[in-house]
């Protein structure tokens, strides 16, 4: 007999890697609950190994009614993937504040609000939550002020969070991507806001099949910090080791400008 089937939960779900990450744990075995917004799934269905959860997560009443459905079908949380974001790409003197704010109400809160909602089920499972950052999670990224600041805090909160509940058996993992290609020529608006993985400056793209088998294999292989990909495996290090020569350098090579 088989063992009882484990339950990802994964916001974001109906996109580029939120999609990657559900097929390829789906193929493992896994069940997978996605939430997205209305309208976000496109050709996805539900079925016996996902399940479809339209929620706004900066709503923490529909966050809330969204998982209580998931825990009266599932036998356990045993994964929550925070992949839900936007990017605001737009230098901060032209950035209206409420779209600053909204990047904040999507990235960061949106991820917090999760957390709270199922803190005690993956407490239950000791299980694992897998927060998706960025780069500019740890490290400046032009024209992007108020997207690298939510994932700054996103960073502190999730790394903070870690020692907090290892005491109950759970982990708690941060994957930083640096360009990961997942909404090509997808539209912005007005203020710059638009979905993850549309900008056309990003160096060393990857896919999000790619990303997902990095970030997957980082999980399993017990770290607590997957920088994914090469460009974000390269700025981990000399933003750590050199940040003026990360500004000076990098930064130039992420918005495509010549030395």
């Amino acid at each position: 007999m088989g063992g009882v089937v484990k339950t990802a939960v994964i916001s974001g779900g109906g996109g580029g890697l939120g999609r990657a990450l559900a097929a390829q744990l789906q193929a493992q075995g896994w069940f997978c609950a996605l939430l997205d917004l209305p309208g976000g799934f496109g050709d996805l269905t539900n079925s016996d190994s996902q399940s479809l959860h339209a929620c706004d997560v900066t709503d923490a009443a529909q966050v809330g009614h969204v998982c209580d459905d998931i825990r009266a079908t599932r036998p356990s949380v045993d994964l929550v993937i925070y992949n839900a974001g936007v990017t605001l790409i737009a230098p901060f003197a032209d950035t209206d504040a409420n779209a600053h704010r909204r990047v904040f109400d999507i990235n960061y809160w949106g991820a917090v609000i999760l957390v709270a909602a199922l803190l005690p089920d993956v407490r239950a499972a000791r299980g694992t939550h897998l927060a998706i950052t960025s780069v500019a999670g740890f490290a400046p990224l032009k024209h992007r002020s108020a997207y690298a600041a939510s994932k700054h805090a996103m960073t502190g909160f999730f790394a903070s969070l870690r020692g907090e509940e290892a005491d109950h058996g759970v982990r708690t993992v941060l994957a930083a991507p640096s360009f990961v290609n997942t909404n090509p020529g997808a539209a912005f608006d007005a203020q710059g806001m638009g979905r993850p993985g549309a900008a056309t400056d990003g160096i060393d793209q990857m896919t999000p099949e790619q990303a997902a088998q990095i970030i997957l294999t980082g999980v399993r292989k017990g770290r607590d910090f997957i920088p994914v990909g090469r460009v974000a495996g390269l700025a981990w290090w000399v933003n750590r080791l050199a940040p003026s020569l990360y500004e000076r350098q990098m930064l130039k090579s992420i918005a495509g400008e010549s030395s």
